[in-house]
């Protein structure tokens, strides 16, 4: 199979679909592997490393997408970049498609094999692809929440540790799934004061046993969700539904209620966000102020942080897109149930049901077109 790779072109998206040690394996296994030149400088890779293990470099983005059957990326394609895509290619990607219409049309109206890195689901329910950025994200969230309550930057001018004789901050994490969890160790070793909201009481059992006491767990319903957020000095969204719009469990008016100068960090913006008063951010413009409160609402989180987030990635991509190029993706997925659930287009046709439930769509499940 033909394989293609191309620079990222979301706003300060550093990351990179493959790393040379992809490449050597994928071109090992027989297959031939573009790389557009350039595309992983932003994660510390050159165009030697890439061709020193195997991959051709081709100068722009275009040739790549002619010679690919498939295109290995890290976020969802921008418009340019549709244009680009033809009938009967392969997209492997995160597509997030819930909250965009506009580009669940383009792929269905294109033919294209759109497989979503966030909806690839293993036996035992976990997102196996999601979980590395999931990883990533959470603790980010922490780490970005922290700065932008300095007052420098519109915040109260909080330390979230507090020192001897001064309050710790307040963090709520709405959401205890992987992001939650790892939003909390971050601001456990912080020193603030947690507490993480979950529906599941088997997820916050196991919260509690392995935080030892050091947070609390709420249920989450709508009553403790605003006694919560309201008293919270910085508010962490870390709600998934796998491959739908995220609900909006914080409203606008536990928004005005909050302190001035709080911060709110909606990890959950890649999926239409949990905050009625989310709208998505870039790096290069990653906040702004609603109700009086700092909203962080970057899309495309780990992109700030590529040198981890390449690699994590890819350790978890790699094997399915071999396994594509292997069998080809009609084998592949009649194969591999875990495959069959991440795709989200097929045929001109849209196969996943969150999605297709999000934007009120038609679907047709993926197991009656192979």
């Amino acid at each position: 199979m033909k394989i293609g790779t191309v620079k990222e072109i979301k706003d300060n998206e550093y990351r990179v679909g493959l790393v040379p040690g992809g490449v050597k394996t994928l071109t090992e296994a027989g297959h031939d592997v573009y790389v557009e030149s350039g595309a992983g400088i932003g994660s510390g890779i050159t165009n030697d490393d890439y061709e020193s293990a195997g991959a051709s470099i081709l100068p722009t983005a275009d040739e790549v997408f002619a010679k690919a059957e498939m295109i290995v990326k890290v976020k969802e394609p921008l418009t340019p970049e549709v244009a680009k895509l033809r009938e009967g290619q392969i997209l492997f990607t995160y597509l997030h498609l819930a909250p965009m219409k506009e580009l669940t049309e383009a792929l269905v109206s294109r033919g294209v094999t759109g497989i979503a890195y966030e909806t690839i689901t293993a036996p035992d329910g976990t997102l196996p692809l999601l979980t590395p950025m999931s990883e990533v994200a959470g603790r980010m969230a922490i780490q970005e929440g922290a700065h932008y309550l300095e007052k420098a930057e519109g915040g109260l001018g909080m330390l979230v540790g507090g020192v001897p004789g001064v309050p710790r901050g307040d963090i709520v994490i709405v959401g205890g799934g992987v992001v939650g969890l790892n939003a909390a160790k971050m601001a456990v070793g912080l020193g603030a004061h947690v507490t993480v909201l979950d529906k599941s009481l088997a997820r916050m059992q196991y919260l509690d046993d392995i935080f030892g006491g050091r947070i609390t767990t709420l249920m989450s319903n709508p009553i403790t969700i605003r006694e919560s957020v309201v008293r919270a000095h910085m508010v962490v969204g870390a709600v998934l539904i796998p491959g739908a719009s995220a609900p909006r469990l914080i409203t606008r008016e536990m928004v005005r209620q909050m302190k001035n100068g709080a911060v709110i960090v909606d990890v959950a913006v890649d999926q239409g966000g949990c905050v009625e008063t989310t709208r998505p951010t870039t790096h290069s413009d990653p906040t702004y102020v609603e109700e009086g409160v700092v909203h962080y609402c970057v899309a495309n989180m780990p992109g700030a942080v590529p040198r981890t987030s390449t690699y994590a990635l890819t350790n978890v991509t790699l094997p399915y897109a071999l396994t594509i190029a292997n069998k080809g993706v009609v084998r592949a997925m009649r194969d591999d149930e875990a495959l069959r659930a991440g795709v989200n287009t097929y045929k001109g046709r849209l196969t996943s049901l969150a999605v297709a439930a999000s934007q009120g769509r038609d679907h047709t499940l993926i197991d009656e077109l192979l």
